[in-house]
């Protein structure tokens, strides 16, 4: 073990690392169960309604390519502070909105936001968390983004209750957010707190840390960097461009289906605030499977539970007791889902070259990105044109089919002890 493992704690990095991601994941997922309802309130079709919501991951889709460049240039924390403030701008406009157009632009604007503060976030664990921790690190990081997801929706919950209005939960993304620049602004730049990174010269000759080269090379070279390493993530980036897939799915149809059963809106955020803190509460025990066990161990229960639950899902809309098993399975879905939490960031981290690991993994997360982005699409497109039960019957499926692509691929590239360079 070396003096800097030795040296590193959790606690170290919670209040820089984890304490804004905390409070900005409040605001995002109190916003995320309800705009699906705002969007049928100003007069969207259910089909639409479900557009409307995918724009967030579309958002962070294209985000990918520019907050690069942006964290390179600008830094960490002055990153998160103006994405925190480009979210603000972005809830005012879903505020103000008088028609779904406008609100589809807000809710794109939001996610544009997001894609520069998770790259942020990400970079700082790349750069200060020693090896021997990462999977446990990377899954607590993404256990900060469940907690915000369950605390949320719950305090959604309250709010429309209180108010009587969907509208006004936009408003705790919005306190969210100052909250989150506050914070960055009264800690310490972790440069200061921890020590500069280990460092190291970049393609464009400019020496950096490894996650802020990391950030860099996601704007420069892209798609060059996806033909080079075309073979690993035609196979391993496929399976994880579906566990994306099935997450973002996920948070646009659950919702989507409470509203087409006619539960709610105070009730909607309730449920899901509540299956928000089963998929928070097992982000850990995720990291330590991987730790221990392998990959395979978190990954394929994850994906095999989200399949069969999105199929279950597609044979109750229509029963008398509907709404109990829209229940039922939202908790399923988040068990299903906790398992895995952190399996993305921990495989692109093992598979990336050690010599330069930045390019390989701006394209694995990109491959993940664009699942996110184009799961939510296809699941508004099938609802229009079929219905949404077929919709999450095709989620199902897909599933499934990721299940068995990852049991035969990661033994293949991420055996018992990861190796740092793909095939």
């Amino acid at each position: 073990m070396t003096s800097e493992e030795r040296a590193f704690s959790f606690r170290s990095v919670a209040l820089a690392a984890f304490l804004p991601t905390l409070l900005f994941s409040v605001g995002e997922g109190a916003i995320i169960p309800i705009i699906p309802i705002a969007a049928n309130n100003l007069g969207a079709s259910l089909a639409l309604a479900g557009f409307i919501a995918s724009m967030i991951m579309v958002g962070e889709l294209v985000g990918d390519i520019p907050s690069g460049w942006v964290v390179s240039r600008f830094g960490e924390r002055t990153s998160m502070i103006w994405a925190a403030v480009l979210a603000i701008a972005g809830v005012i406009v879903c505020l103000v909105a008088p028609n779904p157009l406008v609100l589809t632009i807000g809710i794109f604007v939001v996610g544009l936001a997001t894609a520069v503060f998770a790259l942020a976030r990400h970079a700082f664990m790349t750069s200060y968390v020693p090896v021997r921790y990462r999977a446990r690190a990377l899954s607590t990081l993404g256990g900060i983004f469940r907690a915000g997801w369950f605390v949320g929706p719950l305090i959604a919950s309250v709010v429309i209750q209180v108010t009587g209005s969907t509208q006004s939960v936009f408003w705790i993304f919005i306190v969210s957010c100052l909250g989150s620049v506050i914070v960055l602004i009264a800690l310490p730049d972790p440069e200061k707190m921890f020590g500069a990174p280990p460092t190291e010269v970049g393609s464009d000759g400019v020496r950096r840390s490894e996650g802020e080269e990391e950030a860099a090379e996601r704007t420069q070279g892209l798609f060059r960097t996806i033909w080079s390493y075309r073979g690993v993530l035609a196979r391993m980036g496929t399976g994880v461009a579906l566990i994306g897939a099935l997450r973002s799915a996920r948070t646009v149809l659950m919702p989507l289906w409470a509203v087409s059963i006619g539960i709610s809106e105070s009730n909607t955020a309730l449920i899901i605030g509540i299956a928000g803190a089963i998929d928070f509460a097992l982000f850990y025990s995720s990291g330590q499977i991987m730790d221990r066990f392998g990959r395979m161990w978190s990954a394929i229960p994850s994906m095999t539970g989200l399949g069969l639950g999105f199929i279950v899902l597609a044979f109750t809309h229509d029963l008398p007791t509907n709404v109990g098993w829209y229940i039922a399975v939202s908790m399923f879905l988040s068990v299903a889902n906790g398992v895995g939490s952190g399996i993305i960031m921990t495989l692109g981290a093992d598979l990336a070259p050690k010599e330069q690991p930045a390019p390989f993994l701006g394209a694995w997360r990109f491959s993940g990105d664009a699942g996110s982005a184009i799961a939510p699409l296809v699941v508004s497109l099938l609802t229009a044109v079929v219905s949404i039960a077929f919709a999450s019957g095709v989620l199902g499926i897909v599933g499934v089919a990721g299940a068995v692509m990852l049991s035969r691929f990661i033994p293949r590239y991420v055996p018992r002890r990861p190796r740092a360079t793909p095939e």
